[in-house]
């Protein structure tokens, strides 16, 4: 019972790795991000299909869709019968709009002790902003993090995907899956309370343990790092830009070496990394006085085999022709039924030996299994299933 990222994104990662997980959508509209294009899937005739977004697509593979219509009485009574037979309900709902269709977490946990009922908003459960609606633009707004996303001195920026819907969505996962074990251990359910804003801050990691430290507001610094250097992208003979990351001392050495300056490396002001924090001005200069002498090529091909962190400034088409990004398999086909072809995904990044992630199903189509679920679950036949859809609660 989610839509839109976070949610979405969480799930598909349990579905890939084997849940049967069922999406609970809208009758006509279904997930709002059905709509959000283009681009869309397009069908056999290759015309866009206008529910059936890539947006979509991308969070929601091996999944089957529902329609139901939570308003109607018979729509409400079907969810808690379907909730009867489900491990965990997974729901994104502001707080308090579920009870008014009597599937609030107290409403239904008597009837369902060993549920887990993970519950995902903008600002949690509790606290002022309980009652707002969350979008990740606004958490990564309110969450400090546009703060320090930017140019040097620079105006902040959100990160160039809704990343705070998808760390929620990864958290939810962790506190899933420790729900689970406790229920298997214990035979309790409980209910789970993620917030976009929590794991946001959650995540601003190093930057706001230095806060909290020294009390000093963190700043932007572009590529580069607050805390190591030289660590950022630099340019080359023909201003282009690849990333130097130099993790540590010997690193450094190695750098200047290959790069025809080891007297660099002996400076001084350059020793150690903190020297080097210190001195940040004049070491970035110096490293990219180097740099500029050879083309990006010339630093990508031979910094690696020294164990000198570095890479290219790819844009996202470079990215799948990344060699390395072929060899792991990270774009995949999956045959989709509203075109009756292969359409591509991006795979998952999780590797399991024993286990492996599968790709059974596409991106559903709105509704595309209700028929199939009911049966399955609730033992409907397709007469019953086709009354309540002219009763509108389907």
């Amino acid at each position: 019972m989610t839509r839109i990222l976070a949610g979405p994104t969480a799930s598909q990662v349990l579905a890939d790795l084997g849940a049967d997980v069922i999406k609970i959508e809208r009758p006509g509209t279904g997930d709002d991000v059905r709509g959000w294009g283009p681009p869309f899937v397009k069908d056999a005739d290759g015309k866009p299909c206008p529910t059936d977004s890539v947006y979509f697509n991308a969070a929601n593979r091996n999944k089957r869709s529902v329609t139901l219509n939570l308003a109607s009485p018979e729509g409400q009574d079907i969810a808690k019968r379907l909730i009867g037979q489900c491990d965990v309900l997974f729901e994104n709902y502001k707080v308090g709009d579920l009870k008014k269709y009597g599937l609030a977490y107290e409403q239904i946990k008597g009837d369902n002790p060993r549920l887990v009922y993970c519950s995902l908003t903008g600002f949690g459960q509790t606290g002022p902003y309980a009652d707002r609606a969350g979008f990740d633009l606004v958490v990564q707004a309110m969450g400090g993090i546009m703060s320090i996303t930017a140019p040097v001195d620079g105006e902040g920026v959100k990160v160039g995907v809704g990343i705070a819907d998808i760390m929620t969505g990864m958290y939810s996962n962790i506190a899933i899956l420790a729900a689970l074990r406790h229920r298997d251990a214990t035979g309790e359910g409980q209910q789970l309370d993620l917030s976009l804003l929590d794991c946001q801050v959650a995540w601003l990691a190093n930057e706001g343990m230095n806060f909290l430290h020294t009390g000093n507001r963190p700043k932007p610094w572009g590529t580069a790092h607050a805390t190591i250097v030289p660590y950022q992208a630099f340019p080359d003979a023909d201003g282009e830009y690849f990333i130097l990351a130099v993790g540590n001392d010997r690193q450094f050495q190695r750098f200047c070496k290959f790069a025809g300056a080891p007297e660099l490396a002996e400076d001084p002001r350059f020793l150690t990394n903190p020297l080097r924090v210190e001195h940040r001005p004049e070491c970035v200069a110096a490293v990219t006085a180097l740099t500029r002498q050879h083309s990006r090529a010339h630093w990508l091909e031979g910094l690696p085999p020294l164990a000198v962190p570095c890479g290219p400034v790819n844009a996202i088409d470079q990215v799948f022709d990344e060699p390395q990004i072929k060899a792991r398999g990270m774009r995949i086909e999956i045959e989709h039924p509203a075109s009756g072809k292969p359409e591509p995904y991006i795979a998952s990044p999780i590797r399991l030996e024993k286990t492996p992630v599968e790709y059974n199903r596409p991106a559903p189509m709105l509704g595309e299994h209700t028929e199939e679920v009911l049966n399955e679950l609730l033992g409907m036949e397709a007469d019953e299933v086709a009354a309540l859809r002219e009763r509108k609660a389907l």
